[in-house]
């Protein structure tokens, strides 16, 4: 049967993080919520109900008998075994929005439905940014005990350090861990897929390092923290999520922050997660166009696809960043920066397009990946209308 990953009415909550992907494809724990949740049905029949400019690189749904799903909460064995039973026309309904259904897709409509089941359970539910890094530490258990059921990790070499329970470490196939400490006491740490953890290193879980990705010489690592694939991170970090192909390869500190795809960090880049009078933070909302007020004492950067920031670059408790920006000017930018910012400043000329898409080309040739049509098409609705 043919999944059909539902925005709902959370995509333009999860902005600047959005402007590039259904809210399917963001990261938090070990997978993609699109990822956990075709392990979890054992389905990869998948494709997504969202913004009409996405659609061109994400598949849209095709007119048959459909499991309709919002995919940003964590589920229970029984809520998992409710929407298995799903019959055509039922649904069911957490704290008055609808989660799952099973209907028709040609001629859409919610009218379908003929029974609405009300989940009674408290779920873990992904409603804005800052929910992906603090609710971070029980994606990572939740996608642990997914991962590697039934599995024997490799062993840890002896020339690390380690403390806590075995169990709690899963070393993927061709990963490298050497002469680094290992603590997985406060939380499980993942290394995945020929990932690598370089000599010095210091881990502290939970912790997910995902396929091809690398902590560079003497990282320290603090959970709750995920690095996505292919990406590499240095210095120092504490309870970050980057969705994958991106770089914080070097000294400097970034915590509570979530940091998409294609973005590097210079050196030396430092972002505050704590005001200097201890008041919850502020960060920007897209839907409201307004900074409000996130209830935490710790919050970071939030930063979109494709954007870049330059060596010795001070970012401000609770800064967002949007897509294919430039951050190089002397000085703290302001908490809010525009997509396509040339410089980083509320007044700065913006990065052109065409310049965009070289630079993005070149960056993901690295990766041995081409920046396509639909890519190129995406940042073009960005570029004209945000």
């Amino acid at each position: 049967m043919q999944l059909v990953f539902s925005d709902a009415q959370y995509w333009e909550d999860f902005l600047p993080l959005t402007f590039t992907r259904p809210v399917a494809e963001m990261r938090c724990g070990i997978l993609t919520f699109s990822e956990r949740w075709q392990k979890i049905l054992e389905n990869t029949d998948v494709s997504f109900f969202t913004e009409n400019y996405l659609q061109g690189k994400f598949k849209n749904p095709e007119d048959v008998e459909s499991l309709f799903l919002v995919t940003n909460f964590l589920p229970t064995h029984t809520i998992v075994q409710q929407i298995k039973d799903l019959q055509l026309g039922e649904a069911l309904v957490y704290e008055d929005e609808l989660i799952a259904a099973r209907i028709n897709m040609k001629g859409f409509s919610l009218n379908q439905i003929e029974k609405m089941t009300d989940i009674k359970e408290e779920l873990i539910f992904f409603k804005k940014p800052t929910d992906l890094f603090t609710y971070n530490d029980k994606a990572i258990d939740f996608d642990f005990e997914l991962l590697t059921q039934g599995k024997t990790s490799q062993e840890l070499s002896s020339t690390n350090g380690f403390l806590g329970d075995k169990k709690d470490l899963f070393i993927e196939e061709g990963a490298q861990v050497e002469f680094s400490t290992i603590n997985t006491k406060t939380g499980k740490i993942y290394i995945g897929k020929n990932a690598e953890v370089m000599e010095g290193c210091n881990l502290r879980g939970p912790i997910a390092l995902c396929e091809e990705s690398k902590f560079n010489l003497g990282a320290k690592i603090y959970g709750a923290t995920t690095v996505g694939p292919h990406s590499k991170v240095g210095g120092e970090v504490n309870n970050i999520i980057i969705f994958g192909y991106s770089n914080k390869g070097h000294d400097g500190f970034i915590g509570n922050s979530v940091i998409g795809e294609w973005c590097n960090l210079g050196a030396d880049t430092n972002s505050s997660n704590l005001k200097n009078n201890y008041a919850s933070v502020k960060l920007w909302n897209y839907r409201t166009k307004h900074f409000e007020d996130t209830g935490l004492q710790f919050a970071g950067l939030i930063m979109g696809d494709h954007s870049k920031t330059a060596i010795n670059t001070q970012l401000n408790t609770g800064t967002v960043i949007g897509v294919a920006s430039n951050i190089f000017r002397e000085g703290f930018p302001p908490n809010l920066i525009e997509s396509f910012s040339w410089g980083g400043f509320k007044d700065d000329e913006r990065f052109k397009l065409d310049k965009a898409y070289e630079v993005a080309e070149k960056v993901m040739a690295r990766r041995k990946l081409p920046l396509t049509d639909d890519d190129k098409a995406i940042l073009k609705h960005i570029f004209d209308e945000y």
